[in-house]
C-alpha cells in the first residue's frame, strides 16, 4: 500500500504548546527519552520525535482505512466528549464518548446481546409502541433506553469487535 504522509510542520506543532509536558515533580521515569529539557519547573518535550510518531501513526490509519479496517474511537472525559463525537461521525466510525462499560470489547457476547436490546427499544419508541403501555412501564423502558442510548449510542450500528481502537487519556 501507498505511504501517504501528513506534513507535520513543528512550527505549528508548537504554536499550539504540544511541546509542553508535565510538572517536572511528575514526571515518570519511562518518559525521559521523550524529554527535551526542563523549563520553569515543567518538562519540554522533544517534537521531531513527536513528529515522527505522528507520522508514522497517521500512516498506520491511513492504510488501515484504505483496506477497509473498522475503528473505534474512545474519550471519556469531558473536554474531549464532543470532539470524539464528531470526529468519528464525520470519519463513520464508532465512538465511546461517555461511560466506558467494562468488558464492552472483551465480553463482546453480551455487549451484543444489549445492542439488541438497545435496537429493540429504539424500533419500539419509533413505533409508538411505549404509548401502548402503562405509564409506569413506559417510563422504566424510555429510561432503560436513555442509559443504553449513553453508554452504546456511539456503538450502536457496530456488528463485530472494531480492529483499530483508538483511546485518549487511557487511565481515566
Amino acid at each position: 500500500m501507498q505511504q501517504k504522509n501528513r506534513d507535520i510542520n513543528l512550527e505549528e506543532m508548537m504554536a499550539v504548546g504540544i511541546h509542553f509536558g508535565h510538572q517536572t515533580q511528575k514526571w515518570n521515569p519511562k518518559m525521559s527519552s521523550y524529554i527535551f529539557t526542563e523549563r520553569r519547573g515543567v518538562h519540554i518535550l522533544d517534537l521531531t520525535q513527536t513528529a515522527r510518531i505522528l507520522a508514522e501513526t497517521y500512516d498506520l490509519l491511513f492504510n488501515a482505512a484504505a483496506k477497509g479496517k473498522e475503528f473505534l474511537i474512545v474519550g471519556t472525559k469531558h473536554q474531549v466528549a464532543d470532539l470524539v463525537a464528531s470526529a468519528a461521525l464525520r470519519a463513520q466510525c464508532h465512538y465511546v464518548n461517555e461511560k466506558w462499560l467494562g468488558g464492552m470489547l472483551t465480553n463482546w457476547a453480551t455487549t451484543e446481546t444489549r445492542l439488541r436490546r438497545f435496537q429493540y427499544l429504539q424500533l419500539e419508541e419509533s413505533r409508538g409502541g411505549f404509548d401502548r403501555l402503562p405509564k409506569q412501564e413506559a417510563a422504566n423502558l424510555k429510561g432503560q433506553l436513555f442509559r443504553l442510548k449513553k453508554c452504546l449510542g456511539g456503538i450502536q450500528y457496530m456488528s463485530d469487535l472494531p480492529d483499530i481502537a483508538i483511546i485518549t487519556d487511557q487511565y481515566e
